[in-house]
């Protein structure tokens, strides 16, 4: 079943605290802490703040809804389901619910239930562009054909130049064997994107399965791999097509590649293991295949094929061994008794070899059932989401099977529909599978860093380290652009008895600027940027030199501009506009990072964070001088190459972007070579 995902947008307001004095939940502040957070992507943290004012307020229906959407990114349909009809219980008219509890729905497989739910939203948005898309897929689900062909005829007469449509309706042509109208819409939706990967994966698709045009299902792979050179699958799909066109060589480095970027994909090396053993390669076909078994023991492709291999040097027990459990999973699988017959007799077990050899003749002409879970590819066979009957038994020849055991697998995966469109947005969707092309963010200090192959650590900056050498913080502070966020519910309690501990001491003591600091930290942890800033104000005018203080002012105030003024959820305005960054906000974290900069000059990360945010704002030619700063004081500062030739491929100078990119690719920054790709086919 695909994985729908839902884009809703949440820009919600900062607010003041979220505490009353007499320690009572001030629900109104606490509400939009959550938001604000469900917003920075923080799913798990976000859900503490709305089970605080729920367990106050059960009778509202924002924090229900807000935290079904959370729920949803997290992949908690059940969970995301139960939360939207209790939002919709308290108030009927939230459009986003139904849109929400249908999404989840769907991804559950109550696709009947979530037409229902699109139907309901649809009477108050009825010209609402994801609403229609999801139906639409929903209906195909259940196979209401005539019904999902109306919804995408709504659509695309009211959107014409919405791909994702286009899309949809191939896929329905396609399963209603119209495969001319499927390629033509297709094409559509090309026409109108480009960069649409799925239509050429989908195209490739039609080449291969109606007239084997491998040299244009081919051209199609490349096309789809230009755009997202960074997914397995399309390299294993590519591979097969090499091989299917006689570029063996090829076909074994799209096999090598695809390792690369999976090193534990059991099709890559089950394939490459084959392509292996057709070479005579025998040794490292083995090793292939037995690294596939290291992952899957239960992988019965690949205990007959390793079998056939280990018969050929002479391991015959290892062979006997994977063909026994292959039989006890297909008694009926004929190739497997003449096989094991075979090794029975080369090591002079004639009786029981014989045995074998009658079993197999006697199996040779009968058909194997192959009940779903012994399908090896059962998901092409399955429609995701189906609600209806059972699925019936395959019923295959000898032949077939002996062909499926042997053969190179693909990956069916590849052109799922992007379900689920809409105008808003939802952030930190990892499921999304097109890479998204955009500025590398700026850098925050921080007390929790996500470690990669590329960076195990944060980076390096003088003045936090000066602060954690004198141990006077509760937490280590560290450096990224790229902060994890919160996974648990123990760690966002630590930071919220770390604030009232400082609370206590601030209270006792004599107000230090490194208290204030310190408590500002767990602020700008838990998202509450409004108390950060207040926070730090006072650090600075305890400390007017305090450099760390005024870069992390800059960082909240930054964050802090990303939020609106409401965190109304959607009640039927579809024309509803989000307001633009406030200008004043950038120029006062603009302000702070000029002040980092005179008090440290040689701060490369200041000049780099200004860049950031001259080019949010549009100031391109100012930000390019920032940047150029940035890698003066920092030659191997990847991230500003990248956004220099960002900047640069803005600007059209593409030479310029291109030595920027590639250096910045060099330096660990991977979105380069997708960008790179995209520009270079242009």
């Amino acid at each position: 079943m695909q994985h729908i995902i839902l884009r809703i947008i949440f820009l919600a307001v900062i607010i003041s605290s979220s505490v009353c004095a007499q320690g009572q939940i001030n629900t109104d502040q606490v509400m939009r802490i959550g938001v604000n957070t469900l917003y920075f992507e923080d799913y798990v943290l976000s859900i503490q703040y709305f089970n605080q004012v729920i367990n106050v307020k059960p009778y509202l229906a924002k924090p229900y809804f807000y935290r079904s959407i959370a729920k949803l990114n997290l992949d908690d349909y059940l969970g995301a389901e139960e939360d939207a009809s209790l939002a919709i219980e308290r108030n009927p008219f939230i459009v986003d619910a139904y849109e929400v509890r249908g999404v989840a729905r769907q991804n559950l497989g109550k696709n009947r239930l979530a037409i229902e739910d699109y139907n309901k939203a649809l009477e108050m948005l009825p010209e609402n562009r994801g609403l229609m898309y999801n139906k639409a897929l929903a209906q195909h689900d259940i196979k209401d054909y005539d019904g999902a062909s109306a919804t995408f005829e709504e659509l695309l007469r009211t959107y014409p130049k919405f791909e994702g449509g286009y899309l949809g309706r191939a896929r329905l042509r396609l399963e209603q064997k119209d495969t001319v109208g499927a390629v033509d819409d297709i094409s559509k939706a090309l026409d109108i994107n480009k960069n649409a990967v799925n239509g050429y994966v989908m195209r490739a698709d039609i080449a291969i399965n109606s007239n084997k045009d491998y040299a244009a299902a081919l051209a199609d792979m490349d096309q789809a791999i230009r755009l997202q050179p960074q997914y397995a699958g399309f390299f294993i799909n590519r591979a097969f097509l090499r091989y299917m066109t006689d570029d063996f060589q090829g076909a074994f480095a799209d096999y090598d590649y695809a390792l690369q970027l999976e090193p534990h994909n059991t099709i890559a090396l089950f394939n490459r293991g084959l392509l292996r053993a057709e070479v005579h390669d025998t040794n490292k076909a083995i090793d292939d295949f037995s690294s596939v078994l290291a992952l899957d023991d239960n992988d019965y492709k690949t205990l007959y094929n390793r079998a056939i291999l280990l018969a050929e040097i002479g391991s015959f027990d290892k062979a006997l061994n994977d063909l026994d459990k292959v039989l006890e999973a297909y008694p009926d699988f004929a190739a497997a008794y003449f096989l094991r017959f075979d090794i029975k007799r080369r090591k002079g077990d004639l009786r029981s070899a014989e045995k074998d050899y009658e079993k197999s003749l006697a199996l040779a002409k009968t058909r194997v059932q192959l009940t779903p879970d012994r399908q090896f590819n059962a998901a092409d066979s399955v429609t995701a989401g189906a609600d209806s009957d059972d699925i019936a038994m395959i019923s295959e020849t000898q032949e077939q099977v002996k062909r499926r055991f042997t053969s190179l697998t693909t990956i069916s995966d590849n052109s799922t529909p992007d379900q689920v469109y809409n105008s808003k947005e939802i952030r930190g969707k990892v499921q999304d599978r097109n890479i998204t092309i955009e500025i590398e963010p700026i850098f925050v200090v921080t007390y929790y860093t996500s470690p990669t192959e590329l960076k195990l650590s944060g980076d390096y900056m003088r003045e936090v380290d000066d602060v954690n050498a004198t141990r006077m913080l509760r937490f280590i502070l560290q450096v990224t652009n790229h902060e994890p966020s919160m996974t648990d519910e123990e760690t966002a309690q630590a930071h919220f008895n770390s604030i009232q501990y400082y609370n206590s001491y601030l209270s006792s003591h004599t107000p230090r600027a490194i208290d204030y600091l310190g408590r500002a930290m767990d602020f700008i942890t838990l998202r509450d940027y409004e108390n950060a800033i207040s926070d730090l104000d006072k650090a600075i005018s305890i400390t007017p030199d305090f450099t760390l203080a005024y870069l992390l002012r800059a960082n909240a105030r930054y964050l802090a501009s990303k939020l609106t003024d409401t965190d109304e959820p959607t009640t039927g305005d579809k024309n509803k506009i989000i307001p633009a960054k406030e200008i004043s906000a950038a120029n006062l974290s603009l302000s702070d990072l000029e002040m980092v900069i005179k008090l440290s000059p040689s701060m490369p990360i200041a000049q780099y964070n200004k860049g950031v945010i001259l080019a949010e704002t549009g100031d391109y030619t100012s930000a390019l001088q920032a940047f150029n700063k940035a890698i003066e004081l920092k030659p191997d500062f990847g991230e500003a190459y990248y956004n220099r030739g960002y900047v640069y491929l803005y600007l059209g100078n593409k030479d310029a972007a291109f030595a920027d990119l590639s250096r910045a690719g060099q330096l660990g920054i991977v979105p380069s070579y997708n960008l790179l790709k995209r520009m270079s086919a242009r």
